[in-house]
């Protein structure tokens, strides 16, 4: 495929964009051929890399990483959403989710931080890896879930968990556990998490 990658210089970065029809294979390939001509633009300066335009698994993203770090030492970043968008907003609620109290927690929670709440709890930030939020009622989360989710804690299979990004390894809802290959598995952005014929589906 033609312009798989395309590499945008910014004033303080450089964006690598990955066309998101494109097969992992291809885009090793383009950046091998294309990395050698931005090493050139580098000198002392350490201006960091930003890929976005396509979802990727934990195992890609460790690739292209590696492949970068190779040739230029830099720090790395993989465009992730921060928000869950009007869309997402929307479908839940078309859900018809039983309305419950509802608590906000601002700002990110670190590895080793756990909040537990009766009702609902949206968090304005990250749940990150090392974390837990358990909630009797539904989990929303603004940005990335990394950490432990358990929506409908006492058994409320109604419940639903909603992120702008998951990318954890297990999540909860009432007494249904779903592990998550991060290796095999995108990583969901704008997800909406429930359970389905006692299953837990992520859309």
């Amino acid at each position: 495929m033609k312009n798989c990658v395309s590499i945008n210089l910014k004033k303080d970065e450089i964006v690598i964009k990955l066309n998101e029809e494109a097969e992992q294979i291809e885009i090793i390939g383009s950046l091998k051929k294309k990395l050698p001509e931005l090493k050139k633009l580098y000198q002392d300066e350490k201006t960091p890399i930003l890929v976005t335009g396509k979802v990727l698994k934990n195992k890609e993203i460790d690739q292209i990483k590696e492949l970068i770090k190779e040739k230029i030492d830099v720090e790395i970043d993989f465009e992730t959403p921060k928000g869950l968008g009007l869309h997402s907003i929307k479908r839940t609620f078309e859900k018809e989710i039983a309305v419950s109290e509802t608590r906000f927690h601002r700002g990110s929670l670190r590895s080793g931080q756990k909040i537990e709440t009766e009702g609902s709890i949206v968090i304005i930030g990250d749940i990150n890896s090392g974390a837990e939020v358990i909630a009797s009622d539904n989990i929303i989360v603004q940005g990335a879930l990394r950490g432990l989710a358990h929506a409908g804690a006492k058994g409320n299979k109604q419940a639903i968990i909603a992120a702008g990004l998951v990318d954890t390894v297990q999540i909860r809802i009432a007494n249904v556990v779903k592990e998550i290959n991060r290796d095999e598995e995108p990583m969901h952005k704008q997800a909406y998490v429930s359970i389905q014929n006692d299953k837990i589906i992520i859309e």
